[in-house]
């Protein structure tokens, strides 16, 4: 019997250490999972960020096309060919429509107060913005080019 007990009592170490081990490896499975979870949630947070700024580099390329266009309507001189400035309007606002759904936003100076976060100033030393000299974007949020401006003396 004392045989008998030992080999209980060898037994009842053994599932304990088990019991132990399974609680261990429980333990560690839970952490993967979360560590599993957590990455998958950052991975796809990743993804969104870049393909928030996926276009940055070909929008860069871009903007001094169209502002070239801009600036071509600008200088239109009365009593030339008007169905030329119509054309050329027409693709200035293809040209908006486009980089607009790529997320792209002109930022506003006409009139504005000087915002160093988004505006570049070339001269004055006021607070109020006069002449646009360069127009500024903000892709999703962020400014990739700032408004290069003149500001009131």
């Amino acid at each position: 019997m004392i045989k008998s007990k030992k080999k209980q009592k060898s037994l009842e170490d053994k599932y304990k250490l088990v019991i132990a081990r399974k609680d261990e490896l429980k333990g560690l499975y839970s952490r993967a999972l979360a560590d599993y979870q957590n990455l998958q949630r950052q991975s796809t947070k990743e993804k969104l960020e870049f393909a928030k700024y996926a276009n940055e580099q070909l929008i860069h390329e871009i903007l001094p096309v169209y502002d070239n266009l801009k600036t071509s309507v600008a200088h239109f001189k009365k009593g030339g060919d008007e169905s030329w400035l119509q054309g050329i309007k027409y693709v200035i606002k293809q040209f908006k429509d486009v980089l607009k759904q790529a997320g792209l936003e002109e930022i506003e100076t006409h009139g504005k107060e000087f915002d160093h976060n988004t505006m570049e100033a070339l001269e004055g030393k006021g607070k109020k913005v006069e002449k646009q000299v360069q127009s500024g974007y903000i892709l999703a949020g962020k400014v990739i080019r700032p408004a290069k401006v003149i500001l009131d003396n």
